[in-house]
């Protein structure tokens, strides 16, 4: 069948592709920006792709669509702003499928079932509504909290176990949800296609057990085989849990907002016969974060919450600071003679993170911590792979833009909180390793600030580039 997929960047998007090209499914992927093309996907016969924005549909999807996945979610875009994003998109996207001869829409929602519902689940409702159309049949599947490596809740729970022995939390600990994990997700995605039991219906997914967030946090430290304390305390509102996740955790405060809004409703699905439909038997929460945690250990997280534009601070696309800026722009150029090629390229791949940035470690870590206490991503989120980088990525608290292995070159977007916009470029031409740092002031604020931290560049980017050439 030919199947499209809306938001293949997403962390659901990314993992369906595969099992759907391994079941023989063609593929029409929607993509809002092609440079964004995941590397493994870019010459594979069975896939063809469509540059495509539903905010602002500026093309038309093949006729011949069979089946068609809606996975695009605008969960903290901004705090106030998601619902109406998400009303255009879907209203968009139904538009164009609409046009061709698509049977089915798969549409992965949340559960909706209490009757103070939070802004993001009243979203994902509003959106299951908008989707149904007498051209087309439509599937619902509405999942709790997922579980799996590199999903946000796994990761912030990860991020409070791992660094707290003690914790003083928010009541809304003690809310009741049904995670469930990523595996059992794609499986209920997977095996819905052409299937006419589930058409035109909804159905709450979930794990085998209701636990509390409470639960969960300790059940994650007796896997990780670790001794935890947890007290809650009444008086923590909303707006200070916002900061409480996201000072401890490496999320975002605007995705922290909405989590916290979210964490404050029962989630708990209704009974329906969707497993004997599919034959699905969900796994426990434990076992979730087990397979989570052989995935981490194999270097082989597909992918992460954390390289959606979410955890960030992009407001426009990849392709709008993908050339470097020339004219009011400070720069810091440098350039070395390499003593051995592909160990520098392999450095340039393997920067930040875990690794770090070479030379005076310190002082990126202290730029982090600056960053973090004025509202910015810090240097918590890491890499998704020591290794092995892709446009879309986070790099600590830069966006890659592009990873050009072939063509030597690697283009990252400063997702700190600047007065301005900062790139920083490495590229190898001749036996030549040019690194270059280019800042684009906003108002005298912004000239301010680059005059203030150009003598740490000095020794900063020097000692950088001649540790990357170094043999």
């Amino acid at each position: 069948m030919k199947v499209l997929i809306t938001g293949i960047t997403g962390y659901v998007g990314k993992r369906l592709v595969p099992l759907l090209l391994k079941e023989g499914h063609t593929l029409v992927c929607c993509i809002r920006d092609l440079r964004r093309i995941p590397s493994e996907l870019k010459n594979n016969k069975s896939i063809s792709f469509v540059e495509l924005d539903f905010l602002k549909p500026n093309s038309k999807l093949p006729n011949d669509i069979d089946i068609a996945y809606y996975l695009i979610h605008s969960m903290s875009t901004s705090s106030n702003d998601f619902e109406s994003l998400e009303e255009k998109c879907a209203k968009n996207f139904k538009k164009l499928i609409s046009t061709t001869s698509c049977q089915q829409v798969i549409y992965l929602s949340g559960i909706v079932n209490d009757n103070s519902l939070s802004k993001h689940l009243q979203s994902r409702y509003k959106v299951e509504q908008i989707l149904q159309s007498d051209n087309y049949y439509t599937t619902t599947f509405r999942a709790g909290i997922i579980v799996g490596s590199g999903s946000a809740s796994f990761e912030i729970i990860r991020d409070l176990v791992e660094k707290l022995p003690v914790m003083i939390t928010p009541k809304w600990l003690h809310t009741k949800t049904q995670p469930i994990a990523i595996r059992d997700v794609l499986n209920y995605l997977t095996k819905a296609i052409a299937n006419e039991k589930v058409y035109n219906k909804s159905f709450d997914i979930y794990g085998p057990e209701v636990l509390t967030y409470k639960d969960m946090l300790l059940q994650f430290a007796e896997v990780r085989g670790l001794k935890r304390y947890i007290f809650t305390l009444p008086i923590l509102t909303p707006k200070l849990s916002s900061y409480w996740l996201y000072f401890v955790t490496s999320t975002s405060f605007n995705l922290a907002k909405s989590l916290v809004d979210s964490m404050t409703v029962e989630v708990i699905g209704k009974e329906n016969k969707i497993n004997d439909i599919i034959k699905a038997t969900p796994i426990t929460y434990k076992e979730s974060v087990n397979k989570a945690f052989v995935k981490i250990a194999q270097n082989s997280i597909v992918s992460s919450w954390k390289d959606a534009k979410i955890s960030g601070v992009l407001k426009k696309e990849y392709k709008d600071y993908i050339n470097l800026p020339h004219f009011g722009c400070f720069k810091d150029i440098r350039s070395r003679k390499m003593m051995n090629e592909e160990e520098t390229i392999d450095k340039v791949w393997s920067i930040g993170g875990k690794k770090g940035w070479y030379k005076f470690d310190f002082l990126w870590e202290v730029r982090g911590i600056v960053d973090q206490f004025f509202g910015g991503v810090g240097l918590r989120r890491g890499r998704r792979h020591p290794t092995e980088l892709k446009p879309g990525d986070a790099l600590d608290f830069w966006r890659v833009l592009l990873a050009d292995k072939k063509n030597k070159r690697l283009l990252l977007f400063a997702e700190m909180k600047l007065p301005g916009e900062a790139w920083l470029e490495f590229k190898i031409v001749k036996n030549k390793l040019y690194q270059r740092a280019v800042f684009r002031p906003k108002g005298i604020f912004g000239r301010m600030y680059w005059y203030a931290v150009l003598p740490f560049h000095a020794f900063v980017f020097k000692g950088m580039i001649n540790r990357l050439v170094e043999k």
